[in-house]
């Protein structure tokens, strides 16, 4: 779908250039959809360098270590093509059966691969303030992707908004008026612009 989205546009004959932002799983969607699109270039905000079942591990390790060890049996099987019957209702909503099929085909994509791909001008963004995926994560597309453009920025949160604390950084996942950081504005601006 994404790809065919670029493909509109780019048929549009309305537009000098087409270049695609994709935010946490978005970047991954965004790195497949631009190399089959032929897209411009590419902005990767908060996404992963890490394969999902690596990540997922890491999340389900730091929030629920209880839920660990059942966690990586699932994800083993989707990762073999087969869908799992849950019996932990814990985890119906990360791995409910209808959501299998899609993590099963999530599962075979490694995202320092797909970047790697991509011989278009690349943007890595991510926050020193990230839960959901660290600024180790972007460090990781960016070794894969040496000649891309590289951002951390100082206490941005996966939502994209400044915060100080983890008090403030649970809160500004349900405050609306909380502004986007100016500077992930300014610099994917200034990066858009600087694509010829």
């Amino acid at each position: 779908d994404a790809s065919d989205v670029i493909e509109f546009f780019k048929k549009q004959k309305k537009y000098n250039k087409i270049i695609v932002a994709g935010h946490s799983e978005g970047s991954l969607i965004g790195m497949v959809a631009c190399r089959k699109a032929k897209a411009d270039g590419f902005v990767s905000i908060a996404g992963a360098g890490n394969p999902i079942d690596k990540v997922l591990e890491f999340q389900i390790g730091q929030n629920a270590p209880f839920l660990l060890d059942e966690t990586k049996q699932i994800l083993s099987e989707l990762k073999k093509g087969n869908q799992v019957k849950l019996e932990n209702a814990h985890l119906t909503s990360l791995f409910r059966e209808s959501v299998q099929p899609y993590m099963i085909s999530w599962l075979k994509y490694n995202p320092q691969t797909e970047i790697q791909k991509l011989n278009i001008p690349v943007m890595i963004i991510n926050g020193t303030s990230d839960l959901q995926v660290l600024a180790s994560e972007a460090e990781l597309l960016q070794k894969a992707k040496p000649d891309s453009n590289y951002l951390i920025i100082e206490n941005m949160n996966h939502v994209l908004k400044e915060v100080k604390d983890l008090a403030e950084n649970q809160k500004s996942y349900s405050n609306p008026d909380l502004p986007v950081v100016p500077e992930l504005i300014n610099k994917i601006s200034s990066f858009v612009k600087s694509i010829k």
